[in-house]
C-alpha cells in the first residue's frame, strides 16, 4: 500500500507539472504570436509610410515635367491644373496624390476680415465666437496690436504663447481665443442616412502662403467658395462637377454658375509657384488585394524658376498628415 501511495503521488506530481508547463507554453506562444503580429503591423506601417513619401517625390517630378513642358515616354498621364489628383501604381502598392495650389486657401496674414468672417461662419461657428476669432487674428497680424495681444496672452499664462508678429504657421491659430481642435482640424458629420461625411477644418482653408483675391476652383474647400460670395447651390454644383470632371477653362465655370455675380471673378484655375501635395498610400497584400492600413504624408513645395538650381524648396513636411 505504501508503494502504491508513493506511485500515485509521483503520478499526481507529474500531472501537475505537465499542466503547469502547458500553461507556460501556451502563455509564451500567445506572447510570441502577439509580438509577431505587432512587428508585422509595424513593418507594414513603415512600408506604407515610405510608399506615401515616394508618392510625394513622384508628384513633384510630374509637376517638374509639366513646368518644363516635357514628358518621358510610357507615362500614362501628366499633371495640369485640371488634373489635381494623381494616381500612382508602385510594385509594392498604390498611392493617391492630391495636388492643391496655395491659391486654394485664404492668406492668413492678408485676407480681409470680412472674408475671414464669412469663412468661419461657413464652417458652422456661431457669430459671436466667429467675431472673437477674427478679431484675434486681425490683432495678431497687425503690428501695433500684436504686442498688446502678446502681453494679454502672457497675463493669461497659456501653454503656448504667440509671437508678437504675423502668423508664420497655421498651427498658431490654436492659441487664438475661441479656436478649438475640432474647428481647426475638422472631422466627420453624419448625413440624413447616418453615413459619415468628412468636414473641412480651418487648416485646410487658410495658409500663410495663400491667396486673398482669386482662388483655385478645382481644389478650394467648400467653406472658401462660400466665403467669396457663392450661394450654397453654386457651391454644391461646383463641388459635384469637379468631383466627376475638374474644370479646364473659365467658360465651363461661367456656364455652370451663371448668375453668381462678382463671386465668379474671384475664381481661377490653377496656382502660382507654391503647392501642397498630400499622398495617401496603401500596400499590396500577398493575395493581391490592397491593405486596409493607410498612411498619409504631405509637403508644401515652392517651385523656383527653371534656370535656378535647385529648382524647388520644401517649405513644410508632414510625416503623418490627417485627411478625411
Amino acid at each position: 500500500m505504501r508503494r502504491r501511495n508513493n506511485q500515485g503521488s509521483a503520478l499526481l506530481a507529474v500531472l501537475w507539472l505537465s499542466a503547469a508547463l502547458s500553461v507556460i507554453a501556451f502563455s509564451l506562444a500567445n506572447t510570441v504570436r502577439g509580438e509577431i503580429e505587432r512587428s508585422s503591423t509595424a513593418v507594414d506601417g513603415l512600408r506604407t509610410q515610405y510608399l506615401a513619401e515616394a508618392g510625394i517625390e513622384r508628384g513633384i517630378l510630374y509637376i517638374e515635367w509639366a513646368r518644363e513642358n516635357r514628358m518621358p515616354p510610357n507615362i500614362p498621364f501628366r499633371y495640369s491644373a485640371a488634373t489635381p489628383v494623381l494616381p500612382f501604381s508602385f510594385p509594392g502598392g498604390q498611392v493617391l496624390v492630391e495636388v492643391a495650389p496655395e491659391t486654394a486657401r485664404m492668406n492668413l496674414n492678408s485676407s480681409p476680415p470680412n472674408d475671414l468672417m464669412r469663412l468661419i461662419l461657413a464652417m458652422g461657428v456661431d457669430p459671436d465666437r466667429a467675431a472673437q476669432i477674427v478679431t484675434s487674428i486681425v490683432a495678431q497680424r497687425t503690428p501695433g496690436q500684436a504686442a498688446q495681444m502678446s502681453a494679454l496672452n502672457a497675463s493669461l499664462a497659456p501653454s503656448f504663447r504667440r509671437r508678437p508678429a504675423s502668423f508664420q504657421e497655421t498651427e498658431e491659430l490654436m492659441a487664438v481665443p475661441g479656436m478649438t481642435p475640432d474647428l481647426y482640424y475638422g472631422g466627420y458629420n453624419r448625413d440624413a442616412e447616418g453615413r459619415l461625411v468628412p468636414r473641412s477644418g480651418l487648416k485646410d482653408c487658410v495658409s500663410v502662403f495663400g491667396a486673398y483675391d482669386r482662388f483655385d476652383v478645382n481644389t478650394a474647400q467648400p467653406p472658401v467658395l462660400a466665403a467669396i460670395g457663392l450661394s450654397p447651390e453654386a457651391v454644391a454644383a461646383i463641388v459635384a462637377r469637379r468631383r466627376m470632371l475638374p474644370f479646364k477653362g473659365m467658360q465651363e465655370l461661367t456656364d455652370l454658375a451663371a448668375g453668381s455675380g462678382p463671386a465668379l471673378g474671384r475664381l481661377r484655375i490653377g496656382g502660382n509657384s507654391i503647392f501642397t501635395l498630400r499622398s495617401t498610400a496603401r500596400t499590396l497584400l500577398p493575395n493581391g488585394r490592397l491593405s486596409d492600413l493607410e498612411r498619409t504624408a504631405a509637403a508644401t513645395v515652392k517651385f523656383l524658376p527653371l534656370d535656378e538650381n535647385p529648382k524647388l524648396q520644401i517649405l513644410r513636411w508632414y510625416d503623418n498628415a490627417w485627411t478625411p
